[in-house]
């Protein structure tokens, strides 16, 4: 085999399927060996786009995914989309053509140092050779997967791709992580008893997040809240870690209603924080009560205190937890309940009577589609709404960056989720301003035959930033975007367009037949003043 051939087939026995990319010359051989063992090859329409394709995969499938660039501009637009991976703990492997290894030290046209440009957002940047090639990629694969997963980048240069690979014995590594014991790390010398600390606490509550669903423990999740009487809090990315009609299900973090989920666990007189990873706070930690942190890591972050530490399997830790339970129930369901209707009314803050509110596109969407529907959101205000009011009940059914939080995210994650699970409905979440960045998507959705709902909150603003202006007594300025008629521009692009202005006609477009061979573009023209109320 040639090089690019055993970087193929380690990814192939590592159960990846796809490539996302944009092509240029050093990547020719790697795309021939891709296409020969039968990967499907996604052309983003452009490398930033594509990388955030591969992360999406990598956060469906809990597989690395794979994305591609050429080198020079090629490399340098991919950047974004790396970071995006890093800070959001999803598996990457991130490919970048080269120069010839003997011109690159003193050619200069399109030539850029990858190592020091991937290092910083990335778990390892290096380069394959002949007699390195199956090391490397163990090493990449293992690294990318290992806890917290995250991307590796990968110089593949144009004199190498093509050489016959002395190192070529495929042999994965493992992949999945096995925690054979448990670890407490307490912050005195006393025997350390959760079980008596829960009994003890009037008001203890759980913060769930990605780490917990990364390790699959949902069931023991909900089987712990339900042995205990806990209400759980998700992370953003969490969602869906919980089933949002569980009776444990307590709300969402640092979305909507962001100061009422901060008093509820201001509220509480015993943290766990299982599996939450504090890249996902948006405001500072706010809280002073004891936290027990349960985690397959260490809490090196420290952005939050935690005074014992219970580092290991996190679906094991709960498991035992719940099975050694001897106390009643902390919390009463009707008392977790009166908190939701709470939360609920709050969502509805600051809504216009007789306009499209941003609040009446969630519901009326969540009400149109089915509960296996698998939902992606953008980043911008429309998200913290999403975040809070769009009902999740199962894993992986999220998609959002809420690590790096980069625009541009929700319709390449789309896109992928559609074409990992065709069967299943798929909405994208987007504000104009999000949308005007990847629009051109549109086109590579339409032409997979994808049948997307795309729903644009067209408010014609950067309006996160527009409220901060606002905030400041300052006017819009640089912050408002010319309104585009996505009904005219969705067929050029291949998919079918409407625009609609008030709830009612919302609602009849989605009761009504939608294409099933290309996405519907739904672009809601919505009175933003409700996003002022909520944050």
């Amino acid at each position: 085999m040639n090089v690019s051939e055993v970087m193929v087939q380690y990814l192939k026995a590592a159960g990846v399927g796809h490539v996302f990319g944009y092509p240029g010359d050093p990547n020719v051989e790697f795309m021939e060996a891709a296409r020969r063992a039968g990967m499907q090859f996604v052309l983003g329409r452009r490398e930033g786009t594509a990388g955030l394709m591969a992360e999406a995969y990598g956060f469906l499938t809990g597989r690395p995914g794979v994305c591609m660039s050429t080198l020079g501009p090629g490399s340098s637009n991919m950047v974004n989309a790396v970071a995006n991976a890093w800070l959001d703990r999803v598996p990457m492997i991130a490919i970048s053509g080269q120069i010839e290894r003997k011109r690159e030290q003193t050619f200069t046209h399109q030539v850029l140092n990858h190592n020091l440009m991937f290092s910083p957002v990335s778990k390892w940047a290096t380069q394959v050779a002949p007699d390195t090639v199956g090391s490397v990629m163990r090493k990449a694969l293992r690294t990318a997967m290992a806890e917290r997963p995250g991307p590796v980048h990968i110089t593949t240069h144009a004199d190498v791709v093509g050489m016959e690979a002395t190192d070529a014995e495929v042999s994965l590594p493992p992949l999945s992580a096995v925690h054979a014991s448990l670890q407490v790390i307490a912050g005195n010398s006393e025997k350390f008893d959760l079980q008596d600390r829960l009994r003890k606490a009037r008001r203890p509550v759980v913060l769930a997040g990605i780490a917990a669903q990364r390790a699959g423990a949902n069931v023991a999740l909900a089987r712990f809240a339900d042995t205990i009487g806990l209400p759980v809090v998700v992370a953003p990315m969490a969602k869906g870690v919980l089933a949002e009609d569980h009776a444990c299900y307590a709300g969402t973090l640092d979305m909507a209603c962001n100061a009422l989920m901060w008093d509820f666990l201001k509220g509480c007189d015993l943290l766990l924080a299982v599996g939450f990873d504090a890249v996902e706070l948006i405001k500072p930690w706010q809280l002073s009560v004891p936290t027990v942190h349960i985690d397959a890591v260490p809490n090196t972050d420290q952005v939050y205190p935690a005074e014992v530490e219970l580092v290991g399997d996190i679906a094991a830790i709960l498991d035992a937890l719940a099975a050694g339970w001897k106390g009643e129930a902390r919390w009463k369901a009707a008392e977790v309940a009166r908190h939701r209707d709470a939360l609920r009314a709050a969502y509805y803050n600051g809504r216009v009577k007789g306009r499209l509110n941003p609040t009446d596109v969630v519901d009326a969407v969540r009400e149109a589609l089915p509960r296996e529907t698998i939902a992606t959101s953008d980043v911008g205000s429309h998200k913290l709404l999403v975040g809070q009011g769009w009902t999740a009940y199962e894993p992986r059914s999220v998609l959002m960056t809420n690590g790096l939080s980069s625009m541009g995210y929700s319709l390449p994650a789309a896109i992928v989720a559609k074409l990992l699970n065709p069967a299943r409905p798929v909405v994208c979440f987007v504000g104009d301003g999000g949308l005007a960045m990847v629009q051109g998507e549109l086109r590579l959705a339409a032409s997979l035959g994808l049948d997307l709902l795309l729903v644009v909150f067209c408010d014609n603003s950067l309006n996160r930033i527009e409220i901060k202006q606002a905030n400041r007594n300052y006017p819009s300025w640089g912050t408002l975007i010319e309104p585009t008629d996505l009904a005219q521009l969705a067929p050029a692009m291949g998919c079918e367009g409407v625009m609609v202005d008030d709830a009612a006609a919302l609602q009849r477009v989605l009761a009504g037949a939608r294409p099933k061979d290309r996405p519907l573009v739904v672009g809601a023209r919505i009175d933003p003043s409700q996003y002022s109320s909520q944050f």
